[in-house]
């Protein structure tokens, strides 16, 4: 599963951050480092590593017979998209303001690629380029901070977001939002990015907590 390279620690980390982030372990589940190793193929040292920077991350903890996996709660995804709502448009409006024609036009591919996978019903593909939207916006907004700030919240949520994207509803509703928040920045009209942003944020927080609501019933 992991291909030995000079990073190898970094490949474990970021294997184990989605594997456990995407629900593969379940919440309460115990980690060893003997279990991770042989699934993984790779030694102790660098599932070692990993798995200390997972814990500073909050997303596992030792529990003695080895590592709990904590992952992300109903509460932690409202509190996420409570944070989001308040400083993503920011990013938005960043974007709008500062994005080359280069950086437009990957940001577009990503648009239409998502418009057809969803057309498609290939819900990964559209997981996948729904991230790449949010995380190329973050990128090409000129901060850093809004980069370190939001990139790894938008991670974290992966696994209520594959619920999302999962129903066509949604998904088509938010292939349409980022259409309108792509149309703005590319209009590098920095005002109507952020506000179609916080729009498409709210209706993702909106529908994120009836997927909690129902996941908790």
């Amino acid at each position: 599963m992991i291909h030995k390279t000079i990073s190898l620690a970094d490949q474990v980390f970021d294997q184990l951050e989605t594997d456990i982030l995407g629900g593969k372990y379940a919440r309460g589940e115990v980690l060893t480092e003997s279990r991770l190793s042989e699934e993984l193929g790779v030694s102790r040292t660098p599932i070692r590593e990993a798995v200390r920077r997972l814990e500073q991350e909050h997303i596992i903890e030792d529990c003695g017979k080895g590592m709990m996996v904590l992952s992300i709660t109903g509460e932690d995804c409202r509190n996420i998209y409570e944070i989001r709502s308040r400083i993503e448009g920011l990013a938005a409006a960043a974007c709008a303001r500062n994005i080359t024609e280069s950086q437009l036009a990957e940001l577009k591919e990503i648009v239409e690629l998502q418009e057809f996978y969803t057309e498609k019903g290939d819900s990964e593909k559209v997981k996948t380029m729904d991230s790449a939207f949010h995380v190329n916006i973050y990128k090409f907004s000129g901060s850093p901070v809004f980069y370190d700030t939001l990139e790894p919240l938008h991670k974290k949520i992966q696994k209520y977001r594959k619920v999302a994207v999962s129903l066509r509803s949604r998904a088509g509703e938010s292939a349409q939002e980022h259409r309108y928040i792509y149309e703005a920045i590319a209009a590098h009209d920095s005002k109507a990015a952020e506000q179609a942003m916080n729009n498409h944020i709210v209706s993702a927080q909106r529908h994120m907590n009836t997927i909690i609501e129902t996941q908790s019933e």
